[in-house]
C-alpha cells in the first residue's frame, strides 16, 4: 500500500481484487499476451547483460523504452498488446535491477513462462472499463467480464492482470482519502499463537488454526505428488490441486484476518501492538514456524495499518520485548518460559500471559492502563489497578 500526503488532506493508495471470467478464447489469447510479455522481459534483461559485458554500457530503462517503439515494427507479435503494458514490464525489469544494486545480491534472472502471471496496465490506456461493467483489454477479443462484489470508490488510475491456479483476477489502484474519528476508546493488542490477538480491555480472539485443520489433506495430495513420475502429465495435474488447496487454506485465513481486522477499527478509535520482529523469532524457535506462518500476524498488521489510516483511527505499534514479563501492578520482569502461561508475580497478581501483555502494550502507547483512563501509572496506586478485572 503507497501513501501520499500533500498540505491539506491525506489520501491512500489501496488496491481492489476482482474476479474476471474470460472465455476460452480469452483465456487463450490472455496467455499468449502474459507468454510475450515474459519473452520481452527476457530480452531486455539479455540486452543488459551483454551491453555490460561487450562495451561496458549500463542500458537504463529509458533507452529501452526508446527502441520499443521500433522493435514493436520489427516483431507484428508485439504490436498485437498495449504499448503502454510493454513499457511497464521494462519497468519491472528497471525496478528489479535496482533492488539488485539496493541490497547488494540477488541478481536479475530470466523468467520462465510458466511463472509469469501478472501485467500491469493503465486505465484507459490498454485497459478500458465500459459502461456495461466488463473490461476492454488491448488485443483481446470481445469483453471480459468482472465480478463486481464491491464497488469501487473512485476511478483507478492502474490495475494488475494477474493469474493464480488457473483463475484471473484484476487489481485496481485507487486512491482514497484517509479519515478522520474522535479519539475516545483505546485499546492494547497482544499476538500470540494459541490467542491470536488478546485484548486489553476485552475478550481474546482464539487463532482458527487453518493449516491444521488441512494437514491430512494436504498430506495426502503431497503424496499424490510423490508417488508420479517428474515432468508427467499426471503429476502436473496433481500439483495444481496441492496449489488449489493451499489458495483455500490461504483464503480462509485472509478472510478471518480481514474480519478481526474490520472489527478492531469499527470498534476502537486508537490501537496499540507491537512491533513483532518475525524472523529472530522464526531462527530462536523453528519448531514454531508452521503455527507463525498460519497466525500470519505481519499481514494482520499491515491489514490494521491501512484500515485504520482509512478510518481515522490511530495505530500505534510498541516495542514488543519484555511485554508478557512485566508487572502490570509493580512495574517488575518476571521471567518465565514460554510453556508457563500464566504471569505470577511475587507482588501478588495473577493473570494470564498474553492479557497481561495486552495491558503492557496499552501503557507503553498510552501512558495509561486499559479503564483507568488517560492518567500515568504514578497516578494510580497498585489497590486501584488491582481491583480491575482482567480482559
Amino acid at each position: 500500500m503507497m501513501k501520499e500526503r500533500c498540505e491539506f488532506e491525506v489520501s491512500m493508495l489501496l488496491s481492489y481484487k476482482y474476479r474476471i471470467e474470460p472465455n476460452r478464447t480469452q483465456q487463450a489469447t490472455l496467455a499468449e499476451m502474459l507468454s510475450g510479455f515474459c519473452d520481452l522481459y527476457n530480452a531486455a534483461l539479455q540486452q543488459r547483460i551483454e551491453a555490460y559485458k561487450r562495451r561496458g554500457i549500463s542500458v537504463s530503462y529509458y533507452m529501452q523504452s526508446a527502441e520499443l517503439r521500433a522493435l514493436r515494427a520489427e516483431i507484428p507479435e508485439l504490436a498485437r498488446w498495449s504499448f503502454s503494458a510493454e513499457q511497464q514490464v521494462l519497468r519491472r525489469l528497471d525496478k528489479t535491477f535496482r533492488a539488485f544494486f539496493r541490497r547488494g545480491h540477488g541478481f536479475p534472472r530470466f523468467r520462465a513462462k510458466a511463472r509469469f502471471h501478472a501485467a500491469e496496465m493503465r486505465v484507459s490506456d490498454g485497459l478500458t472499463l465500459h459502461k456495461s461493467g466488463k473490461l476492454g483489454i488491448v488485443g483481446i477479443p470481445g469483453e471480459i467480464r468482472v465480478r463486481w462484489h464491491r464497488v469501487l470508490p473512485s476511478k483507478p488510475a492502474s490495475a494488475i492482470l494477474t493469474r493464480q491456479n488457473g483463475k484471473w483476477y484484476i487489481i485496481f489502484h485507487v486512491e482514497v482519502a484517509a479519515g478522520e474519528r474522535e479519539r475516545k476508546s483505546s485499546v492494547g493488542l497482544d499476538l500470540g499463537l494459541q490467542k491470536l490477538v488478546a485484548l486489553a480491555p476485552g475478550d481474546p480472539i482464539v487463532r482458527p488454526n487453518w493449516t491444521k485443520r488441512a494437514l491430512r489433506e494436504l498430506r495426502r495430495r503431497q503424496r499424490a505428488i510423490a508417488r508420479c513420475k517428474r515432468g508427467s502429465t499426471r503429476r502436473a495435474k496433481r500439483v495444481d490441486q496441492l496449489a488449489k488447496m493451499h489458495e483455500h487454506v490461504a483464503n480462509k485465513r485472509r478472510d478471518h484476518l480481514h474480519k478481526v481486522s474490520r472489527a478492531l477499527v469499527d470498534r476502537y478509535d486508537r490501537i496499540a501492538i507491537e512491533d513483532l520482529q518475525i524472523k529472530p523469532m522464526l531462527a530462536k524457535r523453528p519448531y514454531l514456524a508452521r503455527d507463525i506462518h498460519d497466525a500470519a500476524w505481519a499481514t494482520l498488521t499491515a491489514m490494521l495499518d491501512y484500515k485504520a489510516e482509512r478510518a481515522g483511527v490511530e495505530l500505534i505499534k510498541v516495542e514488543s520485548s519484555g511485554t508478557s514479563s512485566t508487572c502490570p501492578r509493580c512495574g517488575a520482569v518476571v521471567a518465565k518460559p514460554l510453556h508457563q502461561r500464566m504471569h505470577r508475580c511475587e507482588c501478588g497478581f495473577v493473570g494470564d500471559r498474553h492479557e497481561v501483555a495486552a495491558m503492557v502494550v496499552h501503557h507503553r502507547a498510552f501512558g495509561y492502563w486499559p479503564g483507568a483512563g488517560q492518567k500515568s501509572l504514578s497516578q494510580h496506586n497498585g489497590a486501584g489497578l488491582t481491583q480491575k478485572p482482567l480482559p
